[in-house]
């Protein structure tokens, strides 16, 4: 489905990211994506190996989307060593969850500048070699709680709903290049960030309106991310689609 592509996904030494990363490679795309933290340097370079293990090529890098010149540098790194880029998934982020109340300047500044800025800096760099090649696959990850909100996830749910917006006016802008972006929007997926809400009480409240009734799979969105990645989707741009067990219905 996407063989031969390069990829390259941010934040994806864990959860969906790996999984996305993982995904691309098995349908013969090249990959390469990023980690922040000195700490997530063992668990990327693994993925790094059972990627390339695929036949393809891979690569970790050391790179912070949120931060401009790094994004830049990562970019043109990548297509000095791929030659080219065709998809890029948006998928770092971070929740710093709190009431309005407590929520301080700096957790709300952090939140945005992981979740929606970096797909800015990322996106912004990218649709140059895109533009160029007049092809390309963005492909940002937002949140079911970006649609509905969330008490105490007030800063989560604007960057989130911020990529939503962000979203749509790329595929306005660049639908003409034959470059689509769209928008994933997963609802309760099993990561480490939401391995709290599966416990006792607290998994019986959420999944109660979740028709599924169940949490959703990291592998699920993956295969979702590499839907639009492909071009099997290549009439589809500008969507928010949501990937949460009719938890949006």
């Amino acid at each position: 489905m996407v063989k031969d592509k390069v990829c390259i996904v941010t934040g994806a030494a864990r959860g969906i990211g790996a999984a996305i990363a993982k995904k691309l490679g098995e349908h013969g795309a090249h990959v390469a994506f990023t980690y922040v933290s000195d700490s997530s340097e063992e668990k990327a370079l693994i993925i790094e190996n059972e990627i390339k293990a695929l036949g393809v090529n891979a690569k970790a890098y050391k790179s912070n989307a949120s931060d401009f010149t790094q994004s830049e540098t990562l970019v043109t790194t990548v297509l000095k060593e791929f030659g080219k880029i065709d998809v890029c998934v948006n998928n770092a982020g971070i929740s710093k969850d709190n009431l309005l109340l407590r929520l301080t300047q700096e957790q709300w500044d952090d939140v945005m500048n992981v979740n929606l800025k970096s797909v800015f800096n990322m996106t912004k760099q990218v649709i140059k070699p895109m533009m160029k090649a007049k092809a390309g696959s963005i492909v940002n990850m937002s949140s079911i709680i970006g649609m509905r909100g969330n008490a105490g996830q007030a800063s989560y749910a604007a960057s989130k709903a911020g990529i939503i917006g962000f979203t749509k006016s790329i595929a306005l802008e660049l639908g003409g290049r034959n470059i689509r972006c769209n928008a994933i929007a997963p609802g309760f997926i099993e990561t480490d960030m939401t391995h709290y809400l599966k416990e006792g009480a607290a998994a019986e409240s959420f999944l109660k309106d979740v028709p599924l009734g169940r949490f959703g799979k990291a592998e699920e969105v993956a295969d979702l991310t590499l839907f639009l990645a492909s071009d099997m989707s290549a009439y589809i741009t500008g969507q928010v689609i949501s990937i949460c067990g009719g938890l949006n219905t």
